[in-house]
């Protein structure tokens, strides 16, 4: 097996890191601040032509894969934009992902182009308060009638509600079977049309850039011709975007928490305690070296996935695996970066603080650890069911 990049691939990543670097960590403490989204950033990435990167040539982007897509967002992160600049960059490498493998050619058409030049800003709606990890039971409904369906329900922690003008959606449109729970679901790709839904932002631990929502649905009108693949299989072809998704999500974690050890080490380099550097402490330097031991370690993993992906290979072990050991990876080096500041990492002003805030959310989402490791104990270790 060989995943090591490619040089066109390093060279994605050199420039996306010189790219996001043009943006001050005052840039993101400041956005944090007013809770004011980073617009300037989304159309300086749209300028680039980073935003069309997992969408095909046909249809206006440049059809790379999983692989380079982590590469991106994980400089982005690594850059100390945080989970402030990764979430709107990284609505452009998601929800896309099923409309292009599923989608029909007249879908196609009519959204892909828009996704590369920025004018499609998406969310996801999947999520609802009483189904929590069980999709089998959301309760969102969608009904046909005639040429459309017509939609009721809410949904809950859907990012980008704010600022979306469409949204990727997965709605009952059968009942529950309890012998096949996972059938009649239908995933569309529809509009974000406000006169029919209505958003309460959620207040939340950190990425406060970036909001997250409660949407309430009555009678949203969808079109039969926006049903990404078949009536019924909508679960079936979102699983198809889950590994890709745990894959940037880890590489995300990834990035944060190397921006966090840039910071540290700096600062223990030239923080000065009794007449001496504080790294050369064992104390200080054995924790940071231990933080970069495990990103280091957990990128490879991602890499891995990603590499599984695109090439077709199955990778849910491998997808999973980068997840979990990339949020436990990220957060260790997050709160050993602010420790190593001591009282000045509890300071907005050292930038750390945001930082931890922001990677514990990889800690419960999109998957939580526990699911993870529900998921490797079944299926990798073969034990039974546990949940």
């Amino acid at each position: 097996m060989d995943f090591a990049l490619t040089e066109p691939q390093e060279l994605i990543r050199k420039e996306v890191a010189a790219l996001a670097r043009t943006f001050s960590l005052d840039y993101w403490l400041e956005k944090d601040r007013r809770h004011d989204y980073p617009w300037e950033f989304v159309k300086a990435f749209a300028a680039g032509g980073w935003l069309g990167m997992i969408i095909p040539e046909p249809y206006g982007g440049s059809g790379l894969g999983v692989t380079e897509a982590a590469l991106m967002l994980g400089e982005i992160c690594a850059a100390g934009a945080g989970t402030s600049g990764a979430s709107p960059i990284h609505f452009y490498m998601f929800p896309p992902m099923p409309v292009i493998k599923h989608g029909s050619e007249s879908l196609k058409q009519r959204y892909l182009p828009k996704i590369p030049t920025g004018e499609i800003v998406m969310s996801f709606g999947v999520t609802e308060p009483n189904a929590g990890t069980d999709t089998s039971r959301i309760q969102t409904f969608a009904e046909r009638k005639g040429d459309r369906f017509v939609v009721n329900g809410r949904k809950v922690w859907n990012t980008n509600a704010r600022q979306a003008t469409h949204m990727l959606l997965l709605a009952r449109t059968a009942p529950r079977d309890p012998a096949k729970p996972f059938r009649g679901l239908t995933l569309f790709f529809t509009p974000f049309d406000r006169s029919k839904i209505t958003v309460r932002e959620i207040e939340k631990l950190g990425r406060a850039a970036v909001d997250s929502n409660e949407i309430f649905i009555d009678g949203l009108e969808i079109p039969a011709d926006d049903v990404v693949g078949d009536v019924g299989q909508g679960f079936y072809h979102l699983l198809d975007s889950l590994n890709p998704e745990r894959v940037l999500t880890a590489i995300e974690a990834v990035g944060i928490g190397r921006a966090a050890l840039e910071r540290a080490t700096q600062y223990a380099k030239e923080r000065v305690v009794f007449d001496r550097p504080i790294g050369q402490n064992q104390a200080i330097a054995h924790p940071l070296a231990m933080a970069w031991a495990k990103l280091e370690t957990a990128e490879l993993m991602c890499l891995k996935a990603a590499w599984l992906f695109d090439n077709g290979k199955p990778c849910g072990a491998e997808s999973n695996t980068a997840k979990l050991m990339a949020a436990e990876a990220g957060f260790e080096a997050c709160d050993v970066a602010l420790q190593t500041h001591g009282g000045y990492g509890y300071a907005k002003e050292f930038h750390v603080e945001r930082l931890w805030r922001e990677i514990r959310l990889y800690k419960i989402a999109p998957v939580s650890q526990q699911m993870v490791l529900n998921y490797l104990s079944e299926h990798v270790l073969g034990l039974p069911k546990s949940y």
